[in-house]
């Protein structure tokens, strides 16, 4: 009797998340179908049934001259690169946390924190319109330099190749810091009161009881997020880059997402954007993996 009410239960369990399974194989498992587009010589709007087959003959080209390779090469530095100042700074959030708590004002916290929030669901194309309406040749930047007299001619900051990557950094922190922020104040929130309690018993400064309380308690959120970040270290995004670029950054800005997607839709390199599209998610699984194996060894428990 227990017995086939323990598989009643586990047939109830299956049934509730059924339609996530099934979302998931429709959205992330039949796309993998369109990998078979790497192995042929497609141009559309042809079916792919008329398409020459030519094996690995993409795989190939990206490497058959210096060019292409360096070209190659520059779109891998720009995406670790972008990737890596993402993770350097991967702690802010966690601080900014820790700032917003240690606000006693109840209405002035729920208002920075409401106003460092909102950013995250808006659009980037809405984002690139902020820049623009500021840091464009006619926006507000350069018209209060020029007014100041510190500038002859304008700046063209959004056409500067030179510190992109930062910029890039720096768009994306002030798009998401507050949203990223909520689950280290969620970790916060669920710390005991005991420690706060025993370490001001034993005269803990406001300081001392960040250092030894909520940073070690926080520590392990803080963890598993850099993990997961790392394992999706070469998917960095595409629309951010997409509406920033321009033909003055394109050599600097463009990341494996973005060239997969110029490829594609701007060069007419189906093929050729698949295959690459193909080695990138493989190489994300040798993250993955990696990654999960790290977290075996320093934390004794994998993330997968």
């Amino acid at each position: 009797m227990r017995t086939h009410s323990m598989k009643s239960n586990s047939i109830k369990k299956f049934l509730y998340i059924s339609p996530f399974m099934v979302l998931l194989a429709v959205f992330a498992y039949y796309p993998l179908y369109g990998w078979v587009y790497a192995f042929f010589d497609y141009m559309p709007p042809i079916p792919l049934s008329q398409a020459p087959f030519v094996g690995f003959k993409w795989f190939h080209s990206l490497i058959e001259n210096q060019v292409k390779v360096d070209q190659l090469l520059q779109v891998i530095k720009n995406t670790f690169g972008m990737s890596g100042l993402g993770i350097l700074f991967s702690w802010l959030p966690m601080f900014f946390a820790i700032f917003l708590t240690e606000i006693k004002a109840v209405r002035f916290r729920k208002f920075i924190q409401t106003v460092t929030t909102l950013p995250n669901f808006i659009s980037w194309v809405l984002v690139y319109s902020l820049a623009f309406s500021m840091f464009s040749s006619e926006g507000a930047v350069n018209g209060f330099l020029s007014q100041m007299g510190l500038i002859d001619s304008p700046v063209l900051f959004l056409q500067n190749s030179d510190h992109v990557w930062v910029t890039m950094w720096f768009w994306a922190t002030w798009k998401t810091l507050g949203w990223s922020a909520i689950l280290y104040i969620a970790a916060i929130m669920g710390i005991d009161e005991s420690l706060y309690e025993a370490a001001y018993v034993d005269g803990a400064t406001r300081m001392q009881v960040i250092r030894h309380v909520v940073l070690p308690s926080m520590l392990p959120t803080y963890f598993v997020l850099l993990m997961l970040q790392i394992a999706s270290f070469l998917n960095n995004g595409l629309e951010q880059y997409f509406v920033f670029q321009n033909a003055f950054n394109k050599d600097t800005i463009q990341v494996l997402d973005l060239y997969v997607y110029n490829l594609a839709m701007g060069g007419g390199s189906y093929s050729v954007s698949v295959a690459i599209s193909m080695l990138k998610s493989l190489i994300s699984v040798v993250l993955l993996f990696f990654v999960n194996g790290l977290s075996k060894m320093l934390r004794g428990e994998g993330i997968v």
